[in-house]
């Protein structure tokens, strides 16, 4: 049976777990047994006064977040009501047998179902119109809880989430570890970049937090929290703090901020703060900060996009390369079923090349690179810079990316084993000092990038 509460003066009955829906107006109470096998059903009896008074009541009393609205006859009054003054706290609005007026200048844009009987169904299908994502449905008396149980269960977005979650991708941006200290007094943290500056007075910062990460309660209940940004140096500190290992603070070097928060030693900068605000976003929260202490240094911080890590330093020293009056040189070291990609040598009888463009003519570029790779009949992504460099002997400035090819064609290409590589077939010292490096450290499967010339330079571990 379900339970019956009180908050307030606020009268409910409650049954279930899971997602909430909150049932308000006609047979709600009926309602609760039929939805709560899957979801965490809430029949509320709206009493004079404010409704969205008295939902954001009930929800903050019930530690609910965001909800589902479904509005029976005068209820649905309320239900828009509460989706227009509360949108990040509706999920979904239903509204049976209810056509309420709208203000089509007052945005709802949460999805929407409108189900009448046929005598409503012209008044539903403007009303749906005028709601963003809204649509109706013409149905009896017994198809409204099978159309609301499959409404209730649609997917909120339309996209292929990992489609989306490519597309923001793009966008470069900086990696941060989030700490804090539990009520426990338990150090905890996180790797973020959904990171950014809010306001400079007062000084306010934010970062997002996923629902389902096992710390959000941890940081939502914290008095503050610390957020650090990684140097181009601590790509391993990254991918601790995003592992679920228990032992991340043993084995980083950091110590207590001024408010008390972890800090990660080696950090480009770092802002200690404390808790400002908690936003409820979708199926993440919003922490904002008030920034109580903050230091920064000259490290050059790490970047990241479309899934992998990127340094502004050697990103600039290809770029320096591609700027120079010297010809530019861009290759791939590419692999196919774990052999070693090589082209024959047009300018040497038995010669082979890597993949490259720009050694001979005009300096090459990357997309004369793939036009190349194209026309050798391979496929392949240059996601990871690998070496960049001077050959003294011609001159040259090198950059050299390494990945994945897949052969669409069979071409002129040659595949070598990396234990038997032609190394008397290759054109330079330079070429061959670049793959033996690649092939030692394609053994213990981690790749550095290498910046300087062919004989001596500096190589960072970033991927």
């Amino acid at each position: 049976m379900p339970a019956h509460s009180t908050i307030g003066g606020i009268s409910y009955s409650e049954k279930g777990e899971g997602e909430a829906v909150l049932f308000i107006g006609g047979d709600a109470p009926a309602l609760i047994d039929a939805f709560a096998g899957g979801f965490r059903a809430i029949a509320l009896d709206i009493a004079a006064g404010d409704p969205v008074a008295q939902v954001r009541r009930l929800l903050d009393e019930l530690a609910i977040t965001s909800t589902n609205l479904v509005g029976h006859g005068s209820g649905g009054d309320a239900v828009l009501a509460v989706a227009a003054a509360l949108p990040h706290r509706v999920r979904r609005i239903a509204l049976v047998e209810a056509v309420p007026d709208h203000d089509a200048a007052t945005p709802i844009l949460c999805p929407a179902l409108i189900v009448t009987g046929k005598a409503l169904g012209p008044e539903a299908d403007a009303l749906a119109r005028g709601l963003q994502r809204g649509r109706s449905a013409i149905a009896g008396p017994c198809d409204i809880q099978s159309l609301l149980g499959s409404f209730l269960t649609e997917r909120l977005s339309g996209f292929d989430n990992r489609e989306l979650r490519s597309a923001f991708g793009s966008f470069m941006t900086g990696v941060t570890i989030v700490t804090t200290a539990g009520v426990d007094g338990q150090p905890r943290g996180f790797t973020a970049n959904s990171f950014t500056s809010v306001s400079l007075e007062p000084p306010l910062l934010m970062i997002c937090i996923g629902k389902q990460a096992a710390s959000m309660e941890v940081f939502r209940n914290a008095r503050g929290f610390a957020v650090n940004i990684l140097s181009e140096a601590q790509k391993d500190v990254s991918v601790l703090f995003a592992s679920k290992r228990p032992d991340k603070f043993e084995a980083a070097a950091w110590r207590a901020g001024p408010f008390g928060n972890p800090l990660i030693e080696g950090s480009a900068a770092w802002f200690d703060c404390a808790r400002y605000q908690v936003i409820d976003a979708g199926d993440h929260i919003i922490l904002m900060g008030h920034v109580e202490a903050f230091s920064y240094s000259d490290a050059n911080p790490l970047g990241y996009a479309r899934g992998h890590y990127i340094t502004l330093g050697l990103e600039q020293a290809a770029v320096n390369a591609a700027s120079s009056a010297s010809r530019t040189v861009v290759g791939a070291i590419l692999e196919n079923d774990n052999r070693l990609v090589l082209l024959p040598d047009a300018t040497r009888p038995s010669g082979l090349v890597l993949p490259e463009v720009g050694r001979h003519g005009h300096s090459g570029s990357a997309s004369q690179l793939h036009e190349l790779l194209q026309r050798e009949g391979m496929d392949a992504t240059l996601g990871f810079l690998f070496a960049v460099f001077e050959n003294p002997g011609t001159r040259e400035q090198c950059i050299y990316y390494r990945g994945e090819a897949l052969l669409h064609a069979r071409g002129r290409m040659v595949l070598a084993d990396f234990e038997d590589i032609p190394w008397d077939r290759l054109p330079d010292e330079a070429t061959c000092s670049m793959l033996r490096r690649y092939a030692a450290e394609r053994k213990i499967g981690r790749f550095k990038v290498y910046s300087g010339d062919h004989r001596q330079g500096t190589v960072k571990a970033v991927d």
